[in-house]
């Protein structure tokens, strides 16, 4: 019987998830995409703390109307790099969270990188 999206999409976030892991020094780009928002998170797996978030909801980003949602992924990319910046991160392990390294997850990696974050 084949798998459902949702199905699918967890058994490959699973197996990323095995593989890698964020600690305080370079912590894990964890990546979220609903229909219309998408959320990127810093995260210290070692402690449990969330060490940053971004996404479209913010403010800088919700001003900008008649935006498709490729160009909301690589603001809040280039947003999460300023962010980070701040906070002194300067490397982080990418999780894709089951999503295909394509559109929107490609594009807010591609703006993360350069806003020169190293990963």
């Amino acid at each position: 019987m084949a798998l459902t999206k949702t199905e699918r999409r967890t058994r490959i976030r699973r197996r990323i998830r095995k593989n890698i892991s964020g600690t305080a020094s370079i912590p894990r780009l964890a990546v979220f995409r609903s229909n219309k928002q998408i959320y990127a998170q810093a995260v210290d797996d070692k402690s449990g703390n969330t060490l940053l978030a971004v996404s479209s909801l913010n403010k800088d980003i919700v001003e900008k109307k008649n935006i498709s949602k490729t160009e909301q992924s690589k603001l809040v990319g280039k947003l999460f790099a300023e962010e980070a910046k701040k906070k002194g991160i300067t490397s982080v392990v990418f999780d894709r969270g089951g999503y295909l390294y394509h559109g929107r997850i490609k594009e807010l990696a591609d703006a993360a990188r350069e806003g020169g974050l190293k990963f």
